[in-house]
């Protein structure tokens, strides 16, 4: 069973749009998972137009991989090294805690993960 960064069971990110390395809507990794994809986010169009000037349209279909494309509120899981980068330039989306990977730990401390945080809340999206 994968946790998270709070020590519990780690919770699905997104199942629409389909997220996760293994595309199965869980931020879970392995060893062949070289960005690290261990932080469910949700995006922010600051963040997007951020990734797309560091090389990596999130915003375009690109259906060959099973991208839909993100829009503003979508969870998605972000690398970890690039949640990092962005927050250090002022755009790292929220972090949605309970469906972030523990991995994350090993590059973020949970302090910081915490104090930017999505609200522990039902927002109104299903992960469906």
């Amino acid at each position: 069973m994968s946790r998270n960064v709070l020590g519990e069971e780690l919770l699905p990110c997104s199942y629409d749009p389909l997220t996760g390395y293994f595309r199965d809507g869980c931020c879970r990794t392995d060893g062949n998972d070289l960005g690290t994809h261990v932080v469910c986010a949700r995006v922010t169009q600051a963040f997007l137009d951020y990734s797309l000037s560091q090389g990596n349209d999130l915003m375009t279909p690109r259906p060959e991989w099973r991208f839909v494309g993100l829009k503003p509120g979508d969870r998605w899981c972000l690398c970890v090294l690039r949640w990092l980068e962005a927050l250090q330039v002022g755009v790292a989306p929220p972090v949605v805690l309970n469906s972030t990977h523990e991995a994350a730990l090993d590059h973020v401390p949970l302090d910081v993960l915490q104090k930017n945080a999505w609200q522990n809340r039902l927002d109104g999206r299903s992960l469906h």
